[in-house]
Parts: C-alpha cells; sequence; structure tokens
C-alpha cells in the first residue's frame, strides 16, 4: 500500500514539474515574440532617427530637390494636358457581356444596313441630334403641329445637315376612353432624334462635332419664339461637355478650399508663446501638400494620363494624408525636451511620428495599389487609384524631406530665441517690463510670467490645454459612459439600415453638372418617357426552322410579357389575311421573300432578316426582333432585372440569341464592377492587418484596429446610402479613402492605448488623447473646413464627393474623441498587470529603505 502510494505521489509530482515545463516554456515563447516585436520597432524608431538626424544636417538639399522637382514636373503637366474624351472608357465596366453581344449585333446587322429605319438605335448611336419639345402644363403638343413642323425645317435646313430623321415617341400621352384600338386623346411631350450618318471618317466625324454644336445653338435661339413649348436638346457631345463642366466650375472653389485649410493650419499651429508658436509650419505644410501633388500631376500627365472630372477628388485626399504627417511632426516636435539641440529634437521628432506614418502611408499604397489592379473593372477607378499611389508616394518624400527640412530652419529660429512670425530676436523680460502691454503680448515667450522651471511649456497649445483640463475629465466620466454607449447604438441602428438600402449609381447624369441641359433633358425624358423601356434588340444568330410551330411558340413565350415588334409576327399576320399556308420551308422562304418583303409597308424587314444562299437553296441564318418592356420610374433598375432574367434563357432555351440595347453597356455588371474595387481594397488591408498581427508591440491593437476601421467604413457606407448616395464610381473612391484615413488617425491613439504603463484603462486613454489628440483634431477640422467650398459647386459629382468625405471625417472623429475613450475603458487590454509591477518595485524600494534605516539610525534622514 505505501508503496502504491509513493508512485502515485511520485506520479503526480512527475506531472506537476511537466505542467510547470510547458507553462515555462509558453512563456519563453511569449517573452520571445514580445522581444521580436520590440526589437522591429525599435530598429524602425532607430531607422527613423537616423534619417531625422540625416535631414537636419542637409536642409538646404533637402528643401531644394524636392522644389526643382515641383518645377520641372509641373511645367511638364502644363504642357501635357490632356482630356479623357471617351465617357463610355471611362464610366463603363471594361469587361462586359454587354460590349461582346454589340459586336456580335454590329457584325450581324451593321449601321449601313439599318440606315434611315426607325430602330436605328439599337446601333452605338454615333453623331446625333435629339429634340424633346415639352408642352405647357395641361397643353396638348400634338395641337402645336405648326410649331413642330417649323422647328423640324429649321433643323433640316442647318448647314452640313447630314441627318436621318427618326419621329421617335411620344411622351405623357392620354387615350381616347372606351377606344378600342387605343386612340390617343392627347400627348404632353414628344422626342425626335436626328442621326448623322458619319461613315466612320475623320473628316465628317468633324462636321457632325459642328452640326451637333450648331443644333443645341440652335435650340437655344429658337426657345423664345415659342412660349408654348419648352425645347430641351441633346447631342452625342453633351454627356462629355456636362461631364467636363464640373472640373470648370469648380476651379475657383478648390482654390477658396486650399485658403481655408491655410487658415485653418495656422491658426490651429499657433499659440500665445511668440517663441514656440508654429504659424508658418503650418502655412508651409499645407502648401508641402499642394507642391507633392503638382508633382504627382506632372508624373501623370508625362506618362500619357488624361484628365477626367473624377480626380478632383486627388488634392482632398492627398491633403487628408498629407496634413496629418505634418500635425504628428509638430506634436512629436512639441513632446521632445527643449534642452536637445534642434538636430537631436528634429531626429527625436521623426522616431517618435515617422514609424507609424510609414506604416499608413504603406496601408495607403497598398489599398490604392489594390484599386488599380487589373481587377478593378471600372476605368475611373483605375486611373484614380493610379494617380492616388503617385501621390502617396510623393506626399511621403515630401513630407520627411521638404517639410522636415522646414522644421529644421524652425528648430533652429526657436533655439536662438527669434520671434516666430517676425523672426526678431526675443527682447529680455528687462527690456520689456518698459513696454507697453501689447508689445508684451506680442513678444511675450510664455516664460515672462511663470516658473522657469516649467515641465513642458508646450502644455499651453490651447487644443492640448483643452484636452487635458476639460475633455479628457468629460469623456471619461461614469455618468458620460452610458449616453455615449446609447450614441453608439443609434449610429449602429442608422448603419445598419442604410447598408440594407445600397442602390448602385448606373445612372450616368450622378456624374454630370447639376444644372446642364443633359441633366435637365434626362429628367423630363424620365418624367414623361419611363413607362417603356428602350427598343431592346433580340437577335437569333443561328438557322432556325421558323415555319416549324414549335418554334413559334418557344419565341412566343420569350417575347411574352414584352410589346413585339417582329418581322415574323407581321408575317403571320400577312399570311392569315390572304388565306396562304406556308408549313415547309420552301413556300415560307418563297412567299417571304417574293410577296411579303416586296410590299411597300414591309419592305423595312429587309434589314432585320440575313438571308443565305448554297446552291438553290435559300435559308435564314440570322434575325432579329423588337422588343418594348413596360417599367415603372426606376427605368434603369428595371432594365437591369429585365437583362438578368432574359440572358439566363439563352442558355437554357434551345434557341439561341443575344438581347441588346447600346445603354447595356452601362448597366451591365455595374453593381459589381463598382463595389469590386472597395472589397478588394479591404480585403488587402485586412490581410496586411492580419499578417502583421504578431509583428506590432501588442496584437491588441491590430484587432482593435480592425474593430474600429469596420465600424467607420460601415457607418460611413450606411449614412451615405440614407442621405440619397448611390454606389457610383465617385463614392467607391470615397469609401476606399475612408478605410485608409481611419487607419490614419485611430492607429496611433490605439496604439498608444494598449502600450501605456498607466495603473487604469482611463489613466492610459486620456495620456493617449493628450499625446495624439491635438494632430488628430487639427487634421480633421481643416479636412473639414476645406469641403465646405464643395457645397457651391453646382454639380452632382461635388455633391457626392461633398457627402461621402464629410461622413468620413465625422464618423472618424466620432470615433477618436467619443466612441473609443468610452469603450476602450471597458474592454481589454487590462492594466492590472502594470499596476502589480509597480507595486512589487515599490515594496522592492521600501524593504531596501528598511534595509538602510536599520543599518545606519543615525542617517534616517539621509535616507
Amino acid at each position: 500500500m505505501c508503496f502504491l502510494l509513493g508512485r502515485r505521489a511520485g506520479g503526480s509530482a512527475a506531472a506537476a514539474a511537466a505542467a510547470r515545463r510547458r507553462r515555462l516554456l509558453r512563456l519563453l515563447r511569449r517573452r520571445r515574440r514580445r522581444m521580436l516585436r520590440q526589437a522591429i520597432h525599435r530598429g524602425l524608431q532607430s531607422f527613423c532617427r537616423q534619417l531625422g538626424l540625416f535631414v537636419s544636417r542637409h536642409p538646404v538639399f533637402f528643401l531644394t530637390v524636392p522644389a526643382v522637382l515641383t518645377l520641372i514636373f509641373g511645367s511638364s503637366a502644363l504642357h501635357r494636358f490632356q482630356l479623357e474624351r471617351d465617357l463610355e472608357r471611362l464610366v463603363a465596366p471594361s469587361h462586359s457581356l454587354a460590349k461582346i453581344e454589340r459586336r456580335l449585333a454590329g457584325s450581324l446587322f451593321p449601321l449601313d444596313r439599318a440606315k434611315g429605319q426607325l430602330y436605328s438605335d439599337l446601333h452605338p448611336p454615333g453623331r446625333f441630334g435629339r429634340l424633346l419639345l415639352l408642352a405647357k402644363p395641361g397643353g396638348n403638343v400634338l395641337l402645336q403641329a405648326e410649331g413642330l413642323l417649323q422647328i423640324h425645317r429649321a433643323v433640316l435646313e442647318m448647314k452640313d445637315g447630314r441627318s436621318t430623321f427618326i419621329g421617335h415617341q411620344l411622351g405623357g400621352v392620354l387615350e381616347q376612353p372606351n377606344s378600342k384600338d387605343q386612340r390617343v386623346k392627347s400627348a404632353r411631350a414628344i422626342q425626335v432624334t436626328y442621326y448623322l450618318q458619319t461613315y466612320h471618317s475623320t473628316a465628317q466625324d468633324l462636321i457632325g462635332e459642328k452640326w451637333e454644336n450648331e443644333f443645341c445653338r440652335l435650340m437655344q435661339k429658337l426657345q423664345p419664339q415659342y412660349e408654348d413649348l419648352q425645347l430641351y436638346s441633346l447631342a452625342s457631345f453633351s454627356l462629355w461637355r456636362d461631364f467636363h463642366k464640373t472640373s470648370i466650375l469648380a476651379r475657383s472653389k478648390i482654390l477658396v478650399s486650399l485658403m481655408l485649410i491655410l487658415m485653418a493650419a495656422i491658426f490651429s499651429s499657433s499659440m500665445k508663446d511668440c517663441l514656440r508658436s508654429k504659424p508658418f509650419l503650418g502655412l508651409l505644410g499645407v502648401l508641402t501638400v499642394c507642391i507633392s501633388s503638382v508633382t504627382a500631376a506632372g508624373i501623370f500627365f508625362i506618362t500619357d494620363g488624361k484628365y477626367n472630372s473624377t480626380l478632383l477628388g486627388i488634392p482632398f485626399f492627398a491633403m487628408g494624408h498629407g496634413t496629418k504627417g505634418v500635425f504628428e511632426l509638430l506634436s512629436g516636435w512639441r513632446r521632445t525636451r527643449e534642452n536637445l539641440p534642434f538636430k537631436d529634437r528634429v531626429a527625436d521628432a521623426y522616431s517618435d511620428v515617422m514609424v507609424s506614418y510609414t506604416m499608413t502611408s504603406c496601408l495607403y499604397f497598398i489599398a490604392f495599389g489594390m484599386g488599380a489592379s487589373p481587377f478593378t473593372n471600372i476605368e475611373a477607378v483605375k486611373v484614380f487609384c493610379q494617380n492616388m499611389c503617385i501621390s502617396i508616394l510623393l506626399n511621403y518624400f515630401y513630407i520627411f524631406s521638404f517639410f522636415g527640412s522646414c522644421l529644421v530652419f524652425a528648430g533652429q529660429l526657436e533655439q536662438n530665441r527669434y520671434h516666430s512670425i517676425f523672426c526678431c530676436k526675443i527682447p529680455s523680460a528687462e527690456y520689456l517690463e518698459r513696454k507697453p502691454v501689447w508689445f508684451q503680448t506680442m513678444m511675450s515667450d510664455g516664460h515672462q510670467h511663470s516658473s522657469h522651471h516649467e515641465t513642458d511649456p508646450y502644455q499651453n497649445h490651447f487644443i492640448q490645454h483643452f484636452l487635458r483640463e476639460h475633455y479628457n475629465e468629460w469623456i471619461t466620466n461614469i455618468y458620460v459612459k452610458p449616453f455615449v454607449v446609447i450614441l453608439y447604438l443609434i449610429y449602429a441602428s442608422f448603419s445598419f439600415m442604410g447598408c440594407l438600402q445600397i442602390s448602385d449609381g448606373a445612372n450616368i447624369i450622378n456624374l454630370l453638372s447639376s444644372n446642364s441641359p443633359s441633366v435637365s433633358y434626362a429628367l423630363i425624358q424620365q418624367k414623361y418617357f419611363s413607362n417603356y423601356s428602350p427598343v431592346i434588340g433580340f437577335y437569333i444568330y443561328e438557322p432556325l426552322e421558323y415555319w416549324n410551330s414549335t418554334v413559334q411558340e418557344d419565341l412566343k413565350k420569350l417575347s411574352e410579357g414584352f410589346n413585339t415588334l417582329s418581322w415574323l409576327q407581321q408575317y403571320y399576320q400577312y399570311l392569315r389575311a390572304g388565306n396562304i399556308t406556308a408549313t415547309n420551308k420552301s413556300d415560307f422562304l418563297s412567299i417571304l421573300q417574293n410577296s411579303f418583303l416586296r410590299k411597300p409597308e414591309f419592305q423595312h424587314f429587309k434589314n432585320d432578316i440575313i438571308f443565305s444562299k448554297a446552291g438553290n437553296v435559300n435559308s435564314i441564318i440570322a434575325s432579329r426582333m423588337y422588343l418594348v418592356a413596360r417599367t415603372s420610374e426606376k427605368t434603369q433598375r428595371d432594365i437591369i432585372e429585365l437583362l438578368e432574367k432574359l440572358r439566363p434563357l439563352s442558355l437554357k432555351q434551345s434557341i439561341k440569341f443575344i438581347v441588346f440595347n447600346p445603354t447595356f453597356v452601362f448597366m451591365d455588371q455595374y453593381s459589381l464592377s463598382v463595389t469590386m474595387p472597395v472589397l478588394i481594397s479591404s480585403f488587402g488591408i485586412l490581410l496586411v492587418l492580419l499578417l502583421t498581427f504578431f509583428l506590432v508591440i501588442h496584437p491588441l491593437g491590430n484587432f482593435w484596429l480592425i474593430l474600429t476601421v469596420t465600424s467607420i467604413e460601415l457607418g460611413v457606407l450606411g449614412l451615405m446610402t440614407l442621405w440619397n448616395v448611390d454606389m457610383d464610381c465617385v463614392s467607391i473612391l470615397c469609401l476606399i479613402y475612408t478605410l485608409n484615413f481611419s487607419i490614419d488617425h485611430c492607429a496611433p491613439l490605439l496604439y498608444t492605448f494598449v502600450l501605456a504603463t498607466e495603473h487604469t484603462r482611463t489613466q492610459c486613454i486620456k495620456s493617449s488623447l493628450q499625446e495624439h489628440g491635438t494632430a488628430i483634431l487639427q487634421n480633421v477640422a481643416s479636412f473639414l473646413i476645406g469641403l465646405v467650398p464643395l457645397l457651391f459647386v453646382p454639380s452632382n459629382l461635388t455633391f457626392t464627393l461633398f457627402k461621402c468625405l464629410l461622413l468620413t471625417g465625422s464618423c472618424t472623429l466620432l470615433h477618436c474623441f467619443v466612441i473609443l475613450p468610452v469603450f476602450l475603458t471597458f474592454f481589454p487590454p487590462s492594466k492590472k498587470h502594470h499596476k502589480k509591477k509597480k507595486r512589487a518595485k515599490r515594496k522592492e524600494r521600501e524593504e531596501i529603505e528598511c534595509i538602510e534605516i536599520q543599518e545606519n539610525p543615525d542617517h534616517v534622514t539621509a535616507v
């Protein structure tokens, strides 16, 4: 028995020893990972410090090189400036089935075969002029026949009028009551189209462009002559003209925006202390971002880039990231010790700031680089992301070189006690006492009325003072936290509700100037001509037994629910009217070719049938019909649904067909194409954050960062949907930017919190806000102020840009200053182990003091 007990005791001791060894190994592995993370972080800090020292020792070089690059590339941008004129290439999905179907339809039924016919709008329109005449409320456009004919004659009498008249359709139609044949009683509007035959000739195309300009001017000239009619005109170049008009309208507003950002940067960088105030550095920081953007534009145009209006967002995107680096460097400079030489202070500021700024710049580059990848199916998004990648690289280079040199010169002036504005020596206190109060106020260096042993004079900055003395205490108050939790629940609810209502922005008027003729025309057309879809071509591209009753039934099922105009339908009506039977191939084709198609009223159907003759045998190898569907006011969404229903039928049915209309090129797979860039960018950033999960100093920093960025991104997405912003190329670019903007501002705050060694989470979040809150508030405030002039640009594109960027800045500010300071006090990381360590050190120190007192009872006071 004793032997068994001994064996059990020995076994339990061995198990306990093994468990201790496992715990020790886990502890050692964890310590090695922590040491690796610390070594990487210290290595990056050391590299950035050496970079700061190098810049501080050669400031003239780093000031001159960026300026010379800007002069070279900026001048080349003026000489190589080109506009993108192909709007379809820019905003339509690059790879889509609709473009393949268009090529197939064009090869079967070329444009010349449809010349002068009613349904030539199934082809790419080329050059055209379209006129919409609208009667006054309560009027009937059919009673204005004389005026309509006069306008029509004026168009046909235009110089170089190589046109084909097509009376298109009536709008706002009222039918005769109790009318069996649906007679029209009145119509509010009529739409007339004039197609130009340019024959793919450059000279003819130039003549056509001249005709279109003259056509639009003629409509403006004729409008005063017809008081009972409103004239709306549209030409092939109208969409491009009104798309580019946004850039012209926004020029002055962008300059105003720049002035506002400059004033905000100057004001937020100023202090009462004339020695430590840095207004010129705020000014130079904004100018640094401007000249880096000019250099990026020069490189873009040198590489044969073409300008389009979506690139208006780049100055705002670059400014939001660049000024963040500027204000962080200023905050890093304020945290350095004043008794150090200015070169060492610059190096310390670089060591403190440039690591995080480098990482966020890399994430910017990754996100927009993924957006510029071949996976992006919209050319406007791809071009924007390519330009943004260049801007980010140059932005980073100019911040550490050009602005770093400016910081060196400002530090040298501060060390030599020069005034931060007037650049003159600050007088002594004795001299100032003999001067008036206003002079003392202007020349005070902050030490005149305070102790010379003050630890941190930079704490007098008004934003830091506000955060330290007022805001930090208020936001961490226990009575405020429940209201913050309720606020976040409201924010999350509205965001979720908006995310369930997302709609794609395939409507191209979202990118046009809001008061342009194209938008006016589109709104009137949507109001009065939205009862029916555009004419959809139904192309059968294989030989078919049209005389077979089974085939006829299949065709009838496919066209069920549509208003159909078909040569086959008219042909069978013709056979029934003449009591003729054609149940075999020879009779069917013989009557079709020799009788039906020779009738004047049916001759236009020759363009809808392709015959083939092999020996003495004729056959139909392809044909087309026309479908029109009844739609609601949301015509585009209905057309997309029609397209999604008809395409699968072409794979299931025995009849091989395609459906096509030129508008399908802009709508086909648009929602997938436009959301793909933000999904790819989000995946890229998430992957980087997960891969670096065990390389950062504290993994919880990455975990909190992923949660925060997700919350901001979904918040912006949901709220912009509730604000009537569709998912078009501009809003998608803003969502990609939101990912980076939120990381740029939340990452330093979160990493400072998780690394803080204070006793409680509340103290840690206070120190984090005190360290980074000033730079975050400076940058977001400057960013939001700079958006205000966009409100006064009458363009749908700039409205979308303003709404999305305003939500981006506001949601980021809300998370940095309201949500995170409260939620971080509830959840990990815990700060108890720091308190235990400090208690252990204090206890050890007390024991040492007691030993010293016992050994030296006569020298207690010395101890």
